[in-house]
């Protein structure tokens, strides 16, 4: 009797056992088959420049001005936010990835101001310098996209994007030396200068690779590439007699951003690391000018911008 009261034991034992495991197996199934939601905070730095350009129109330099602003670097805080399938191997699904960052005030290098004003050579005949300090900083992205496995080894994701970014800039003190009559001039400045804003809108499309074969480690590579770029800057001359403002109009410049994204995730936490290179090349376009007269904007020349960038940030994300 004993012993059939024992086997009874180990055939309910087994019977529990393996419906436990069925219904745990089901769980996760229906679970890698669900989509997930994570919001989180970031902070990190930009290291790099943008510029501003004036192309010629009789004289012989590649440019007719150049003024680079440096943002070396900008610290910023923002928010990041991902929806996506909980298990990205398990089978083809959809993405949405929206950042915001806004960025900490400060002095972040020079603005330096670059003339070719020859109309018989290319040499450089003005130069003045003076310290930046970047006032305003926003920038926001949107991705939306596919996600592939393929087989048990990678995942690949194609997708577009959009891209805004703000940027407004104040040079300060600082010194010139000017060609005037084949000789050198040099001045000293105090107090601001000049002031500068662009506003960069950017459409892209591209795609990443990605592996959690070592997870809880996950590793990613992205890439996007587009001439869909589009820049409206607004420079001010803060001469002590009057303000000359510039308004500037341009596209199409080339627009690339290589990335290396690296996570850590632990049941509900998300902690990643992220390194991108944001370049656009010179765009081109139209400027106005009002030439101190009260806002009455007429055309003055063609005129562009670029932008190169540096962007390495952490985030720490909560996983819905």
């Amino acid at each position: 009797m004993r012993n059939i009261h024992l086997f009874l034991f180990l055939i309910i034992s087994i019977f529990f056992i393996n419906a436990n495991n069925h219904v745990f197996s089901q769980d996760n199934k229906q679970n890698e088959d669900k989509y997930r939601f994570s919001l989180g905070i970031q902070s990190g730095i930009v290291y790099g420049q943008s510029r501003e350009l004036v192309y010629p129109t009789v004289t012989k330099g590649k440019y007719l001005s150049e003024l680079t602003w440096e943002m070396k670097p900008v610290f910023y805080l923002g928010l990041q936010t991902d929806f996506n399938r909980t298990n990205l191997m398990n089978k083809p699904g959809f993405f949405a990835s929206a950042a915001f960052k806004f960025g900490i005030p400060g002095d972040t290098g020079v603005i330096e101001d670059c003339d070719w004003h020859s109309t018989e050579n290319n040499l450089l005949t003005d130069f003045s310098s003076h310290t930046n300090r970047t006032r305003e900083y926003y920038w926001a992205d949107i991705l939306i996209g596919a996600s592939i496995p393929v087989k048990s080894y990678f995942y690949i994701k194609p997708f577009l994007s959009a891209s805004l970014m703000h940027f407004a800039f104040t040079g300060r003190d600082g010194y010139g030396i000017y060609t005037v009559n084949n000789s050198l001039k040099y001045d000293t400045f105090e107090g601001e200068i000049i002031k500068y804003k662009q506003d960069w809108f950017l459409l892209a499309a591209g795609f990443s690779i990605g592996s959690n074969i070592l997870s809880p480690f996950l590793f990613e590579l992205f890439f996007q590439i587009s001439p869909l770029t589009y820049c409206a800057a607004k420079d001010e001359h803060l001469h002590p007699e009057k303000i000359v403002t510039y308004a500037d109009y341009s596209l199409w410049g080339l627009f690339m951003e290589p990335k290396l994204k690296i996570s850590y995730k632990i049941k509900k936490i998300d902690l990643s690391f992220e390194a991108a290179y944001r370049y656009i090349s010179d765009t081109n376009g139209q400027s106005y000018s009002d030439n101190g007269n009260y806002g009455i904007f007429l055309p003055s020349g063609k005129a562009g911008a670029s932008l190169s960038l540096l962007d390495v940030r952490f985030y720490f994300k909560i996983i819905f």
